[in-house]
Parts: structure tokens; sequence; C-alpha cells
């Protein structure tokens, strides 16, 4: 989706992060718009853990750690379980580092740099009814794409737990999701 010239420079930031991880290891912060297929990296990291652990994966699923204190750059090694991330791009909303939950936007901010996230897997996790929103993540913008064989989603990789002070139907209302990749 993104003009030749994006996607060049797009495809070399790939292959430099796939590169230094074998070269060096896991990084202690994965970027996530670095992977073409998210999900699988998902499932892994998970695998990994219920390995670990002695679990059945099927019991595992994620709690959502906004890390907004801290940067890639800055991160010299990664969480006990699960894994740190970052690289995602929020529309309709920004990540308000006072509050330390979603805000709405600033004006003319289609787009705004989402703050690091720990994936921590807990198994027989129950899921908070309040005080998130429920954020859709897309690899890109579109929100579309399907698998002719399955019908499921090409595009669509989870949903991310955000803090929030307002209600789900606010920020649905405004569109607001994650993406791992922009048009530009």
């Amino acid at each position: 989706m993104k003009p030749l010239s994006s996607w060049v420079v797009d495809l070399l930031e790939r292959v430099k992060f796939i590169n230094g991880w074998i070269d060096l290891g896991p990084p202690p912060a994965f970027w996530f718009s670095g992977f073409f297929f998210p999900q699988a990296f998902l499932t892994g990291a998970q695998q990994n853990f219920a390995r670990k652990m002695g679990m059945a994966i099927d019991t595992i699923s994620w709690n959502f750690t906004i890390q907004d204190h801290m940067k890639p750059e800055n991160t010299k090694k990664p969480p006990e379980n699960g894994c740190y991330i970052h690289g995602l791009f929020m529309e309709g909303a920004r990540w308000d580092h006072e509050l330390h939950t979603i805000g709405e936007s600033k004006p003319k901010e289609l787009f705004s740099e989402f703050p690091m996230m720990w994936l921590e897997p807990v198994q027989h996790r129950k899921a908070p009814t309040e005080g998130i929103y429920d954020c859709p993540c897309y690899k890109i913008m579109s929100r579309a794409g399907t698998l002719s064989t399955t019908g499921h989603s090409t595009n669509f990789v989870m949903y991310m737990e955000i803090p929030s002070n307002d209600t789900q139907m606010h920020w649905i209302n405004r569109g607001v999701a994650l993406f791992t990749q922009l048009m530009f």
C-alpha cells in the first residue's frame, strides 16, 4: 500500500531488524512493525511461555501494559516473561503521557506514535470489563483483507487493551485503531 520508494525504505529496515536478530540474538524490544506476519510472532511468544511454564497454550492470553516511560533504544533487557513491542501508530486518538491513558487527538494530527507495550503472557486471565478500550490492531490502514480459503482477515492482528477513562463506544465512534504501517 506504500509508494515504491517508501516500501523499499521499509523493506531495508525490516531486513536490518531481522539481520540484527540473527547476528545478535533476540532484541530486548521487538519492532512489531518489522514483522510481515505479526500473528506468528505472537503465537511463538505464547508457545515459548507455555513450554517454559509447562502450560497448555490455549489457556494463555496477554496482559497489555503500556511502557510510556521506556524507549526501545534505552531498553537493555527483555521482561522476565513475554516481550516488549514498539512501532505501532494510532489513528483517531493518541496516548496521553500525563494521564497514562488514551486521549483525544491533537488538532490536525491524523496519526500518533504509540509507546512501547509489554505483552505479558498470563494463564486463565480474566479480561477487564472497565477502564480499557479494546483497540483493534491492523497491519495496514485499509482495515480490510480476507483470505479466500478461510474467510479470516489477512490484515487484522488482534485487539489490544488500552487504558481509557472513556467508554468503548467513545473510541469506536472515532474509529480509533492501531496500525503497524502507515501509507507513507
